[in-house]
């Protein structure tokens, strides 16, 4: 019997499904990073290795391991050069000698894409329907019955990322420092971010953010402190959370009105973060959407991206 593996490739971690016909997961596996472009391709290619490796060991199966086919959805791989570096990592895979796995690929069986996809087709259970994905970034996807894409958003935390966590964040930390100079309205922002970081005063947000270097993450993971004020009540905090939720809805009209016909009933899928606020955040993305399209209905996930990634593998021995 073959089976296949569905990889989800993130900058935090890679999971690996091993499946079977019947769309059973039959093992899973984690391992570190596999973002290429940030950690390397050698320590990519480990991450890989160990998150297949895990997943075959976890899996209960008394014959040998057959792999018919493979779907890789890693974060940043778009571009035509992109595809043929993961085509050489698979490739370090395939001569592997330590992986319990007898290779049958072929050419056809290969999938590399970007891991919104996987996202899309996990969340959903299928390719058709559209991926708001608002972490730490943010990026909205979408992929009719006829194959076209299109993306709208991803362009990082200086270029966009618009509703993200780290653009919540800086907005929550800029309204903060208004108030304190009394160029905006009062704002429990104030006393939140004192509370949340220790500072003696705003003032000090100075030397957390600037001096002890805090990254995109660190950054991002404050968002809270934003969704917290929120639900409180706080009509700043608020009026943040509404502009990050206008950014979202209009990006996921443009994907809406680009690739689908008017009328058409299909699903959004919400990953990410973000949604799993107390400020309602979901719930008003989904009033809103729902105005303008109200054939919409916007869930949350029903697999993982990585379950995503194994149904793609298998389309590929279906054909």
């Amino acid at each position: 019997m073959s089976y296949v593996l569905g990889i989800d490739g993130g900058g935090s971690k890679t999971v690996c499904v091993l499946m079977d016909d019947l769309h059973q997961v039959l093992g899973r596996g984690e391992a570190g990073p596999s973002n290429y472009q940030s950690i390397g391709i050698e320590a990519t290619l480990q991450s890989i290795q160990s998150a297949i490796y895990n997943a075959v060991e976890t899996a209960i199966i008394t014959n040998t391991v057959n792999i018919a086919a493979i779907c890789l959805g890693l974060a940043g791989v778009g571009r035509a050069a992109d595809i043929e570096v993961v085509k050489g990592l698979v490739k370090e895979l395939q001569n592997n000698k330590f992986l319990p796995i007898n290779w049958a690929l072929q050419p056809a069986n290969l999938v590399i894409c970007n891991d919104a996809l996987i996202a899309l087709v996990g969340g959903i259970g299928q390719p058709v329907g559209i991926v708001v994905a608002v972490g730490t970034g943010s990026i909205v996807f979408g992929q009719n019955h006829q194959g076209h894409s299109k993306r709208v958003g991803g362009w990082g935390y200086i270029l966009g990322d618009e509703g993200s966590a780290y653009k919540i964040a800086i907005a929550g930390m800029n309204a903060a420092l208004k108030s304190y100079d009394g160029r905006d309205i009062s704002t429990s922002l104030v006393e939140g971010f004192k509370q949340h970081l220790n500072l003696e005063t705003i003032e000090d947000l100075i030397e957390v953010i600037y001096r002890r270097g805090w990254g995109v993450k660190k950054i991002a993971a404050l968002a809270p402190i934003v969704d917290l004020a929120a639900a409180s009540g706080d009509k700043v905090a608020n009026s943040i959370i509404d502009d990050a939720v206008k950014e979202l809805v209009k990006a996921t009209s443009i994907v809406i009105d680009a690739i689908f016909i008017p009328r058409d009933v299909l699903e959004v899928v919400t990953t990410g973060s973000v949604w799993r606020g107390r400020s309602n955040f979901h719930k008003r993305f989904a009033a809103s959407l729902i105005k303008k399209f109200p054939e919409v209905n916007v869930i949350f996930p029903r697999y993982e991206p990585a379950y995503g990634a194994g149904l793609l593998a298998l389309q590929t021995t279906q054909n």
